[in-house]
């Protein structure tokens, strides 16, 4: 299989330089795929037939209901080929092939979801506004926002993709998506899918390439009205200040440091399951990870021990061996920052518990084991920055507004969990949680239907549900004036 075209205006075409990057499996660190390396001048063919294919109302004209056909056919072709295209993300991302398998259903579901609220919209397109004054009538419409483009990251790659590429087509937008050059041969697929069930030329298009040398172009881009991005905070300031320059639409998801807190009335089992679920899942590599943990001092030495005796217990390897847990981070780039975010704690003797190291039988592959600090300080980079790696920190509290308290002292606001048997008490901390997802008793669970996105430095905007929808979406108003009175302000 090739990926070393581009799929722009419903076809594939060569890079105008004909320049490749290498696709690596982490787990051996082998060469995989030349994929193609698009140019700005690729990214110019790719925003020009998006733009003629919404313009010329090949696609935002269509009903939603023709629209929701395409999204549907496409949900299908992905169940058909589930998998092929999961075992595809296993070797290019790394993760366990349960997880991806698991990713692509959900991608599949997403496009299935939104296919139905496309049908929605041509009902729900327009509302009539009671006005104060009856001489006017008023109705606001729903209309595609435009040409959308989606920057989107490597840790779920298909998924990611259709967070943004279904809502996208569904509201009639074109769509230009570039995936993370680390993570490029699903997206590929979804061009190939498109293609096979017909989407019409120029309603999505796929860059792939190096985001240093397109991403700036596309988020400044005069013709393209949207910008989605799922990354880190750095870029998402740097995809601000592009969009800036015309004011461009932009909806951003970010890092996160979630907390999780856990009261001494929990169960030590549940407790332990979902704090290694929050941050061992997906290697860590999970921007909505609960990687900072809180428990209460009744239940620390038990928890703590029982947290060690689990999470060395977890099976590292290639995502194909069965009953693997833990697979390799995405890449030698990823690998490093979480190898120097680990020594940085030993250097400053953070007391580290278990883990920490790449695993002994594993000479090959970017492999880290699960890694347990405790009582770390809260001023410590391994409690206030985002590490992006199966690392999790941890202290005790006593009282919880303690708890509260340091849950909020972030710049992050993603994600956060608490649990406890006190159905009151779970309650009451998630409405004093800066962030915008809480799980009770629980952690990591996501749902196509409900709102995701954060608070302060994790995001503008809410993705999934009826809000992934409204992304793409522009309200007009149209008043119209009905009496047959002459207005008579200036002629009497």
């Amino acid at each position: 299989m090739t990926y070393n075209q581009l799929y722009i205006n419903g076809k594939w075409i060569p890079t105008q330089k004909g320049n490749t990057f290498q696709s690596i499996d982490p787990s051996t660190e082998e060469v995989i795929a030349h994929v193609a390396c698009a140019s700005v001048e690729d990214a110019e063919l790719a925003v020009h037939a998006a733009r003629e294919a919404f313009d010329n109302g090949s696609w935002s004209e269509l009903s939603g209901k023709e629209r929701a056909f395409y999204l549907r056919a496409i949900a299908k072709e992905i169940r058909d080929n589930l998998k092929e295209i999961s075992s595809l993300e296993v070797k290019d991302n790394g993760k366990p092939y349960p997880e991806a398998e698991w990713d692509i259903s959900d991608a599949a579901g997403c496009f299935e979801f939104y296919a139905n609220l496309a049908e929605s919209l041509d009902e729900k397109s327009e509302e009539k506004i009671v006005l104060s004054d009856d001489r006017f009538s008023c109705v606001a419409t729903k209309e595609p926002v435009g040409v959308a483009c989606a920057i989107i990251p490597w840790n779920y790659p298909l998924l990611m993709a259709a967070w943004k590429v279904a809502p996208a087509l569904a509201a009639g937008c074109t769509m230009i998506l570039k995936p993370a050059e680390a993570t490029s041969l699903t997206a590929v697929e979804l061009g190939r899918i498109a293609e096979k069930v017909g989407l019409p030329n120029g309603v999505l298009n796929i860059l792939t390439g190096y985001g240093r040398e397109i991403g700036p172009y596309l988020t400044e881009h005069p013709d393209i009205d949207k910008v989605a991005f799922t990354g880190s905070v750095p870029v998402g300031k740097q995809i601000m200040q592009s969009a800036a320059s015309n004011v461009k639409n932009i909806s951003l998801e970010l890092g996160g440091k979630s907390a999780f807190i856990v009261f001494d009335d929990s169960d030590i089992a549940a407790a332990v399951e979902w704090i290694m679920f929050g941050i061992f899942w997906n290697q860590g590599q999970v921007c909505s990870a609960t990687s900072r943990v809180l428990v209460q001092e009744g239940i620390y030495p038990k928890l703590m021990d029982r947290l060690i005796e689990e999470s060395q217990k977890i099976k590292i390897g290639n995502g194909f061996e069965e009953g693997v847990k833990l697979g390799p981070l995405v890449n030698q780039k990823q690998y490093q920052n979480v190898v120097d975010a680990i020594q940085c704690g030993i250097k400053d003797n953070i007391t580290l518990l278990s883990g920490g190291k790449q695993p002994d039988n594993h000479s090959k592959g970017y492999f880290i084991e699960p890694t347990i600090f405790a009582d770390v300080p809260e001023e410590h980079p391994l409690w206030t920055e985002e590490i992006f790696g199966p690392v999790v920190s941890i202290r005790s509290f006593k009282a919880e507004d303690e708890a509260i308290k340091s849950a909020n002292n972030s710049i992050f606001g993603l994600a956060g969990a608490v649990m406890s048997k006190d159905v009151d008490r779970c309650n009451r901390v998630a409405r004093k949680l800066k962030a915008g997802i809480i799980w009770i008793n629980c952690s990591q669970p996501t749902f196509t239907e409900a709102p995701w996105g954060g608070y302060k430095q994790s995001g503008i905007g809410r993705e999934l549900g009826l809000w992934g929808l409204e992304n793409y979406l522009e309200v007009k108003q149209i008043t119209s004036y009905d009496s047959q009175e002459p207005w008579a302000w200036y002629i009497q």
